[in-house]
């Protein structure tokens, strides 16, 4: 018994030691070695200035930063790397002749935070190009040939928080990346400088909050001239934006086939910029933003008469939302006034002011203004159809006396028009003369052929007048007649 039980305790003992032996050869030993093309030092491979064609392959999986600038690599295919590198936080491809890069190139590091694609041979950018990068932070792709960035290439990329794109040929504004609710909520920095734009969405650029216009770099483009441009510049330079003011001089647009200086602009007479006050009438709902050039800093708003404005107020007016803005529930006239909100961060404090003017009045909604324009439209119209009735055709309520005779001098061409003021009255029926002689009053042209009163006489009509001597009737076309046939006066006989 006692020889067996000192074999088995050989036998315990030689196997005890193989495995330790084991394990200590492989804690010493890496798994995969450096690369003969790199250099290694700890997790960061450098394998720069190699004049490699591919990838090397075996790369070691604790591979934290992979450096391959300045080389010969022309394609990144989906399998460029047989090794999942899910340590990879930084990947750097610069200075190489990438002109093809997969969709799927990025499969096997999906937890890179830094790429860097800059200074190569890159012409378009395709869609979803960079979804497996739903981490990344960083991606610099400029001093490349990119003519075309397509709407879906940034898609899933929540949290990309700087875009270089400049010294390319772009030509298209990618507005679907500030804009707000974009597909990058993070994105602080986006570099479009030295392309090739002409025109910018004026209006939604300067709706952006000052925390992305900040970094919206747009100089060294041959953008077009006009006074909107200048505001834009203008504005940003009041609030001291870091895009302008850090650029101000490589700010240029161009006229004419001619470069000018934004803020040198003096051929186009624009008017200087001013910081507008917000406006607002009795009873309105509104909300001022503390638009700092940072996020995520702690706002505090101080009232005109230097009171701070807590969450919630007593008298309900206004309060400060979650997110820093300044909001008022109902406005009254006491609420005019300069507000003034101080924000502190991480990096900077800054301090803004902002004018409130309060109409004493409410506003009338938009149904009523417009209900209230059409009826003064058609109040002015129907005053107009009435003086045209009264003037052209009331009716005349003046009854032509007289019959008129058969003239015994057909060369006469009296136009006259007669006026009565005792209508269906024969002056022939009375007895006394007197009694029977008729007021009338004539207008009297002069003849010729075709003239009339307001052309509603013939010409060479002859007008009974009685004669008062009792001799008989005399026509207002006789040479004793009172009247000249030259005057247009109104006479009574």
């Amino acid at each position: 018994m006692q020889p067996q039980c000192d074999l088995r305790g050989l036998w315990l003992l030689l196997l005890s030691l193989f495995l330790l032996l084991f394990e200590v050869s492989r804690a010493g030993r890496p798994v995969v070695s450096c690369p003969a093309d790199c250099l290694c030092a700890s997790n960061i491979l450098s394998c720069s200035k190699q004049k490699l064609t591919t990838v090397p392959h075996s790369l070691p999986s604790y591979t934290a930063i992979l450096d391959l600038s300045h080389n010969n690599l022309s394609r990144l295919r989906a399998e460029w790397t047989p090794t999942r590198l899910t340590h990879l936080h930084s990947l750097l491809l610069s200075h190489n002749h990438l002109n093809f890069i997969s969709s799927e190139a990025f499969s096997p590091v999906p937890n890179l935070l830094y790429l860097d694609l800059s200074s190569n041979q890159l012409h378009t950018l395709d869609e979803y190009l960079f979804s497996e990068l739903q981490l990344l932070e960083v991606l610099l792709l400029y001093n490349n040939h990119i003519v075309e960035v397509d709407r879906c290439a940034f898609d899933d990329m929540a949290q990309l928080q700087k875009l270089y794109l400049s010294q390319n040929q772009i030509s298209r504004f990618p507005l679907e990346l500030v804009k707000e609710g974009a597909k990058l909520p993070k994105l602080t920095l986006l570099d479009l400088s030295a392309n090739k734009l002409k025109l910018l969405p004026l209006a939604d650029l300067q709706k952006l909050p000052a925390w992305i216009k900040n970094g919206l770099y747009l100089h060294n483009n041959p953008l077009h001239c006009n006074c909107e441009l200048y505001q834009l510049f203008a504005h940003w330079q009041y609030r001291q934006l870091s895009s302008v003011v850090d650029f101000q001089e490589d700010l240029y647009c161009m006229s004419s086939k001619k470069l000018y200086n934004v803020f040198n602009l003096s051929f186009l007479n624009c008017s200087e910029y001013k910081e507008r006050a917000w406006e607002a009438h009795l009873g309105d709902k509104l909300t001022i933003k503390c638009d700092t050039k940072q996020q995520g800093m702690t706002k505090v708003w101080v009232t005109p008469s230097n009171e701070r404005v807590l969450d919630e107020v007593a008298n309900g007016t206004v309060s400060v939302s979650k997110d820093g803005s300044l909001h008022f529930h109902k406005v009254q006239v006491e609420d005019g006034g300069v507000y003034t909100c101080y924000a502190t961060g991480e990096a900077f404090n800054e301090t803004l002011s902002v004018e409130l003017k309060v109409y004493n009045f409410t506003l009338h909604g938009h149904h009523e203004t417009l209900n209230t324009a059409y009826t003064t439209l058609v109040g002015c119209i129907l005053s107009v159809v009435l003086v045209l009735i009264y003037l052209y055709l009331t009716p005349c309520r003046c009854w032509c006396r007289g019959v008129e005779k058969p003239s015994s001098h057909q060369e006469d061409s009296l136009s006259s028009s007669m006026l009565s003021t005792t209508p269906n009255h024969d002056p022939m029926a009375a007895g006394d003369k007197d009694d029977g002689f008729d007021r009338r009053v004539a207008f009297l042209e002069p003849t010729g052929p075709g003239q009339g009163q307001n052309g509603k006489l013939k010409p060479g009509n002859t007008l009974p007048v009685p004669d008062v001597t009792g001799k008989g009737q005399r026509r207002m076309s006789d040479p004793e007649s009172v009247s000249s046939v030259f005057s247009d006066t109104p006479i009574v006989v």
